[in-house]
């Protein structure tokens, strides 16, 4: 049987009151404490920063992400990026 894997062409951010977000696009969560959050999108790595970060919904079938907490900064990577320089440059 062949997996049926959908591909996502756009990417999404809304953010609420920097208290709530919701990405779409999302192929990976990379990995994710109270203070960091680093997704692999259709775009490109992106990286979340704030206090009390808490992914509250995951749903990598549609590629929808819901996150909760005190967001305080997002970064982007390239789409050529790997996720070792993700990491790389989210511990410099």
């Amino acid at each position: 049987m062949t997996e049926n894997k959908i591909k996502f062409k756009n990417q999404n951010i809304m953010i609420e009151d920097r208290e709530r977000m919701t990405v779409t696009g999302v192929e990976q969560v990379e990995s994710f404490n109270d203070n960091t959050i680093v997704l692999t999108t259709v775009k490109g790595g992106m990286i979340i920063k704030g206090e009390g970060l808490n992914i509250s919904k995951l749903n990598l079938d549609d590629g929808g992400v819901k996150i909760d907490g005190r967001i305080s900064g997002i970064n982007y990577t390239d789409k050529d990026a790997t996720t070792k320089n993700i990491m790389g440059k989210l511990f410099k």
